[in-house]
């Protein structure tokens, strides 16, 4: 693999960069019209523009990127996450020109993107499933025959979806009649692709999650759990590595179930098996991301292992040099997802141009970012800024860190959550790791010396 094209922007383009600098791997930097002065376009060997700031026309233009990679001779793409990361038909298109794509095959993207395929699959291995449709619904009316035979609450979820979106909860049919386009619009707008379906809702429930790395000679192994529990309207803001929930019993259950979904699946990359976990700590595979994780980085924390280079040595066949009982866990490691947008109007967000900034440092601390003093965030891209990533000895020590270095935190000219995730991890309930998805609204949003609206 001599020279990659990185087909992404943002903090996960500038991570790619780093590391495939510190393998001596060229790098391409694509753009659009509204990031020719972002850091990845600086950082990276080459940079191109590939079409105006609408990612329709840009970052999900298929054969704009496919071309850059011709023009710059690039042999390999890595996709990071969202835009096309699990788009099979960009994979395929990679394989028919000959360009590596890093990560699975076309054909296990849309074996894993296939809810009825995929779930027959799992069904067929012994796996919990949550009940719902047998793939995409065709219509209104499939989805309203479905809910009434599993039972309300039911949500919508775009088939392509990550990073929360394309994501609606319907508590009766009326709600899902409101709802159906709502979410046929957002998938098609964040992913190019409007193919949504239907779950029962599981209420409440700790949302977990279980890295692994496989190869291409059947080995795989994962690298612990994520829990990634806190969240508001199902975007993730607070992750963290181990669950207060999972003992050890439950852990090596579940990390030999994703074991067994990436064998089963045939799949070769890096990769997370996603679980619903509730208070009887009764488990439900949900879906299997067939890309790097936005929270990686606490994964890396713990174990060492650096999860974009395993990620790029296994798609140039290289063999994993990991078995499992090599693999060393180490403390506790928690994310807090730092975004442009100001939580006392709705978390509007809240592009423009940063005047002043300072990140936080120290022993445990990392930072994942793309600005710089002067960057001018644009309006057409997730909120997400920034992440700041710390490890301890211990949960509470991880924790302490972790306001520490948000307290530290300086971003001037524009609003951001740095108080939000202030409050959520001083909450009794959080330190003591007491908490479900319900978290926010219950412990956050409702609480008396705030008003509702201003959270909402």
């Amino acid at each position: 693999m001599n020279k990659i094209l990185i087909a992404n922007r943002g903090e996960i383009a500038v991570r790619i960069i780093r590391t495939c600098k510190e393998m001596n791997i060229k790098t391409v930097a694509i753009y659009s019209e509204a990031d020719k002065d972002a850091l990845h376009t600086r950082l990276a060997d080459e940079a191109i523009c590939i079409g105006p700031a609408i990612p329709t026309k840009s970052y999900l233009n298929i054969k704009n990127i496919i071309e850059a990679a011709y023009i710059t001779s690039s042999d390999s793409i890595h996709p990071g996450f969202g835009f096309l990361s699990e788009n099979s038909k960009f994979a395929k298109i990679c394989e028919e020109s000959n360009i590596k794509f890093i990560g699975p095959s076309s054909n296990v993207i849309e074996l894993l993107g296939n809810k009825s395929k995929k779930k027959k699959l799992m069904k067929q291995a012994g796996i919990p499933v949550i009940p719902g449709s047998e793939g995409c619904i065709k219509n209104i009316e499939e989805a309203i025959l479905i809910a009434k035979e599993i039972g309300y609450p039911v949500i919508l979820k775009a088939s392509a979806g990550g990073g929360g979106k394309g994501i609606r909860i319907a508590k009766n049919v009326e709600e899902l009649q409101k709802n159906y386009e709502i979410v046929k619009q957002e998938a098609k707008t964040s992913f190019n692709d409007d193919n949504i379906y239907l779950e029962k809702y599981i209420k409440n429930p700790r949302h977990i999650e279980v890295q692994i790395l496989a190869d291409e000679y059947g080995n795989v192994v994962h690298l612990g759990e994520r829990d990634c529990t806190i969240q508001r309207k199902h975007q993730k803001i607070v992750e963290e590595t181990p669950s207060t929930i999972i003992d050890e019993k439950l852990r090596n259950k579940l990390g030999n179930i994703a074991i067994k979904v990436a064998q089963i699946a045939k799949y070769i990359s890096c990769g997370t098996v996603e679980f619903l976990v509730d208070s009887d700590k009764n488990f439900y595979f949900m879906e299997m991301n067939t890309r790097i994780q936005v929270e990686h980085p606490i994964t890396e924390m713990r174990t060492g292992i650096d999860i974009v280079k395993e990620q790029i040595k296994i798609a140039a066949e290289e063999k994993l040099k990991y078995k499992q009982k090599e693999i060393k866990f180490k403390g506790y490691s928690i994310e807090c997802r730092i975004n442009a947008e100001n939580p006392h109007k709705n978390f509007m967000p809240c592009p423009g141009k940063i005047n002043e900034i300072h990140l936080p440092g120290g022993n445990g601390i990392r930072v994942d970012t793309a600005i710089y003093n002067g960057y001018i965030i644009p309006p057409n891209y997730d909120s997400m800024i920034a992440k700041i990533i710390c490890l301890g000895t211990t949960r509470n020590e991880a924790i302490a860190k972790m306001k520490r270095a948000l307290e530290e935190l300086v971003i001037d000219g524009v609003n951001t959550n740095r108080d939000f995730l202030l409050e959520i991890i001083k909450k009794p309930n959080f330190i003591r790791g007491n908490f479900d998805t319900s978290f926010i609204e219950k412990e956050i949003l409702n609480n008396q010396n705030l008003k509702k609206e201003e959270y909402k």
